[in-house]
């Protein structure tokens, strides 16, 4: 997904680039299991809501105070839908598939996003190459081998949860590239987020969830966590590597992140992950990896 205004890729990679391909990488990678903390005090679709309605409402402030071009009323609706589709399907799949599914094995799943969005960019002229067909062809059969997993066939609704999360994330990764173009810089990214604050807290509303205070004290830490490091730091960093890095290079999180959710799941979440499932996401990651290095 690109931004209104793309600079020139840069070739080097500076200080700022490794600042963010780090944040994508690790602190990314890592809100996974943050999300599974959160949710001992925060129900699924209020923690997702509160935080983009926060983390998007800080940004716009940010915008504001430096005086930044404020986004126009096309750009706002772009923005808007935008973010309820690509964040807000993402965000309450993911977190509602917690609940039943470990973090690192839903870090997998959502690891197969860059083929969704070589699939979904065919009708607008985008054709794939060799290479990432078969990365393609090697993610699918990842993600059918995890969800053949102990963990997903005890679960029903964390597999629909996780393919909504997919494709949403995908489907409105797309848009924004050829349909819905956004605001450049820090005001798209509110406008995303403010979207699927909003979408997200409506969910909340209609299925009755309820927030018990004051919250666990480790809950509202991997809350806070989230809002800063997840959503205010990282996703603006993924957004900045993408205007300003070759694709291969933004979208490598997508094959660091299940890695790093998995050990951080297994080591610190008290996750299991049996053979099975590590053959499946063995085979996701690598296929993603083929998938991106046979980008164009």
């Amino acid at each position: 997904m690109r931004t209104a205004a793309v600079d020139t890729p840069r070739s080097a990679l500076s200080p700022p680039i490794l600042a963010c391909l780090f944040a994508t990488w690790i602190i990314w990678g890592s809100t996974y299991l943050g999300i599974k903390f959160a949710l001992a005090s925060f129900p699924p679709f209020f923690q997702g809501g509160s935080r983009f309605l926060i983390a998007g409402s800080l940004l716009l402030l940010w915008v504001a105070w430096r005086r930044k071009q404020m986004p126009t009323l096309v750009q706002w609706r772009n923005g808007l839908v935008v973010g309820a589709i690509m964040l807000g399907s993402n965000m309450g799949g993911v977190v509602y598939a917690e609940q039943t599914v470990a973090s690192g094995l839903v870090v997998s799943f959502i690891a197969v996003v860059p083929a969704l969005v070589t699939i979904f960019s065919l009708p607008f002229g985008v054709r794939p190459t060799r290479l990432e067909i078969a990365g393609i062809a090697l993610g699918i059969v990842g993600v059918l081998l995890l969800v053949q997993g102990a963990a997903f066939t005890a679960s029903p609704a964390g597999v629909i949860a996780m393919i909504i999360a997919a494709i949403g994330f995908a489907v409105g990764a797309v848009l924004s590239q050829h349909v819905l173009r956004l605001a450049p810089g820090f005001g798209g990214y509110a406008t995303q987020m403010l979207g699927a604050g909003v979408v997200l807290m409506a969910l909340s509303f209609l299925a009755g969830e309820r927030f018990s205070w004051p919250p666990q004290a480790g809950a509202a830490v991997a809350w806070v966590y989230l809002v800063i490091f997840g959503s205010l730091i990282a996703f603006t960093a993924y957004m900045f590597l993408l205007g300003n890095t070759r694709p291969a290079l933004a979208t490598s999180s997508s094959f660091v992140n299940p890695v790093v959710g998995v050990l951080l799941g297994v080591s610190l979440g008290g996750e299991t992950v049996t053979s099975h499932e590590w053959l499946a996401i063995g085979i996701i990651t690598f296929g993603v990896t083929v998938l991106i290095l046979g980008r164009r």
